[in-house]
């Protein structure tokens, strides 16, 4: 999935979505042409394709993602297109028609507090010393995509998985291991972690035996993820388990607003988004947090152009802006996005 680095102009699809989103978009482009040459087109998902279009994705826009090197989600959503109409469409509709029609089975949340936020954190300053975690989950499997119904006063959902759905997921995992892979299942009562951690150790054998690799089981993964989270490098587990856990883990670092994400295919483009929401209450004032936008970016250049050296440039300016006192109002100051982007922009000029 990562490729060398390449001088060929990469086409980003841009999807501003709703709320902040087309702010924080702005920030990031500026970004992006500070450390790149790249063809951005932008177009509409979520809300603003609903007003547009009656649809929160067209089929025009994924064929165009499709056919990119890489698409860049700011966020959608907002209480506008609130409904309990079932047949109404929905914003977040866009997203899973993204997931689904580029094939994306692998999502990567990176957990890595910022020193200088360390303060932030639910845990104390000891114990997230030293963390910086990925979270591989399997996203496309398993019983959120499983047999689902009802028998009289009864309800069932069914948990599936297949050799080659793990197989792929933990490749990944291996692919982006530094230190090590946890395996996380709960081989001890489901018939599917079994198969899980079966996969898991013949690919492991096969392909990756110079990764150091351990079995973790769910609930002890829960709690050693704020008991020592540092002990963990990347953390692959499957799609109820990951859901769960990558909250959790998000948690560490105490602020929303400077996680990244990335859901990867298996050779197309992947996508790219902040884990925050759309924020349609400060939309348009011009004070949103454009760090997990830009930092998403900054995966984007890791994992899906092969541009390594170009996403640490940006993640260092990030870490050196805040470092330096760069606080937005969700970090508990008064820097406005315009500011803030400055401070990114000219840390970056600095290291050129």
């Amino acid at each position: 999935m990562s490729m060398s680095e390449s001088t060929e102009t990469k086409r980003i699809v841009l999807l501003p979505g709703d709320g902040i989103g087309p702010e924080i978009t702005e920030s990031t482009v500026a970004v992006l042409d500070a450390v790149g040459s790249f063809e951005y087109d932008m177009r509409l998902v979520g809300g603003a394709s609903i007003d547009e279009h009656g649809t929160a994705l067209t089929d025009d826009v994924l064929a165009v993602c499709g056919q990119s090197d890489a698409v860049l989600l700011a966020a959608v959503g907002g209480p506008k297109w609130d409904t309990t109409d079932p047949d109404a469409p929905r914003p977040e509709q866009g997203l899973l028609g993204l997931r689904s029609g580029l094939g994306l089975f692998a999502n990567l949340r990176p957990v890595r507090p910022v020193p200088a936020l360390a303060s932030a954190s639910p845990l104390r300053e000891d114990i997230i010393a030293g963390c910086d975690l990925l979270v591989v989950r399997e996203l496309t499997g398993g019983i959120y995509f499983g047999k689902r119904g009802r028998e009289g006063d009864t309800a069932y959902d069914t948990c599936t998985y297949s050799k080659s759905e793990v197989e792929r997921i933990a490749r990944v995992a291996f692919e982006a291991s530094r230190t090590g892979v946890t395996s996380v299942d709960k081989a001890n009562v489901l018939e599917t972690s079994r198969l899980w951690r079966e996969t898991v150790v013949e690919l492991h054998e096969a392909e990756y035996s110079h990764v150091a690799l351990d079995h973790m089981l769910v609930d002890n993964a829960a709690m050693q993820l704020v008991s020592a989270p540092s002990k963990f490098d990347v953390i692959l587990t499957e799609n109820l388990f990951g859901d769960v856990l990558s909250d959790e883990a998000a948690m560490i670092t105490g602020s929303i607003g400077l996680l990244p994400s990335a859901s990867l295919g298996d050779g197309g483009p992947g996508l790219f988004e902040p884990v925050h929401g759309s924020a349609p209450d400060i939309a348009g004032q011009g004070i949103a947090n454009p760090l997990a936008m830009i930092l998403s970016a900054a995966m984007m250049l890791r994992h899906g152009l092969g541009m390594n050296e170009a996403a640490a440039r940006v993640e260092s300016a990030v870490d050196s802006a805040i470092a330096d006192g760069l606080r937005t109002a969700d970090l508990g100051g008064s820097a406005d996005t315009a500011t803030a982007t400055a401070m990114v922009l000219e840390r970056l000029g600095e290291d050129a």
